[in-house]
């Protein structure tokens, strides 16, 4: 996680400093939903490439969005969910799809 004096003045700067990107927005489209393991992410996200998706997960691991836990399995099991405090994003993402419906509405209209 970024320290404060590493953070952007502006909060809404910091917002889409840390979930902003366009993989980083899709990914956590989809752990609204459920925890994903990371070959299922990779086929869902068409046009992703295995190191932008490794790079994302990192990214928001390490600024406390999502949660990495690996089950003592043979083979290893993996799975990514949204942390508590990528919880409090759903709001947001919830806002950005009505957003989107009615953009679509309108534009087909």
């Amino acid at each position: 996680m970024l320290t404060k004096e590493e953070l952007p003045k502006c909060p809404v700067a910091t917002t889409v400093q840390v979930i902003g990107r366009k993989w980083k927005l899709l990914i956590i489209r989809n752990l609204r939903a459920r925890p994903w393991r990371f070959n299922e992410l990779h086929k869902d996200l068409a046009g992703i490439s295995q190191k932008v998706l490794t790079d994302s997960l990192r990214a928001m691991e390490a600024d406390g969005i999502v949660t990495r836990t690996v089950y003592a399995e043979v083979p290893p099991r993996v799975e990514y969910a949204l942390s508590e405090l990528g919880e409090t994003l759903r709001p947001i993402l919830d806002a950005m799809e009505r957003w989107g419906v009615n953009y679509k509405a309108i534009a087909a209209g």
